[in-house]
C-alpha cells in the first residue's frame, strides 16, 4: 500500500511522557521495522514538525532522534509552564490532541513475508 496512512495505524505506541518539571518527551514506536524505514526516508515526521505542531522554536526543542534499534522517534520539548503550574493541564491535553492527528506520510509499499 502506498501514500498516506495515520500515525495510529503503523505505531504500536504514540505518548507524551513526563521528563521532569521542566520538559515533555514524545515517543513514536512503529510497529514494524518496514514501517520505521519508510517513516525515517520520508522526512515527514521532523524537528521542524514538533516545533510547528507544539508552537516551540527548533533551537528550544531539547531532543529530536530517530532510535533504530527501537523502531522509535523520540522528541522532548520544555514544558510552556513547569509541571503542575496553574494553566499546565491545558498544554497536556493540546499536545495528546496534536499528536493523535499526526499523519505519517508516505510510507512505502509494504509486502508480505511468508
Amino acid at each position: 500500500m502506498r501514500g498516506s496512512l495515520p500515525l495510529k495505524d503503523i505505531a504500536k505506541v504514540v505518548r507524551s511522557k513526563n521528563a521532569g518539571p521542566f520538559e515533555i518527551t514524545f515517543d513514536i514506536i512503529l510497529k514494524s521495522r518496514e514501517d520505521y524505514e519508510a517513516v525515517k526516508a520520508s522526512g515527514v515526521i521532523t524537528k521542524q514538525l514538533i516545533s510547528k505542531l507544539y508552537d516551540v522554536p527548533t533551537q528550544r526543542i531539547i531532543t529530536f532522534l530517530y532510535f533504530d534499534a527501537a523502531n522509535a522517534i523520540k522528541a522532548t520539548i520544555p514544558r510552556p509552564r513547569p509541571q503542575g503550574s496553574v494553566g499546565e493541564n491545558r498544554h497536556a491535553r493540546r499536545s495528546t490532541a496534536r499528536s493523535a492527528d499526526a499523519r505519517a506520510n508516505p510510507v512505502a509499499e509494504r509486502r508480505t513475508v511468508r
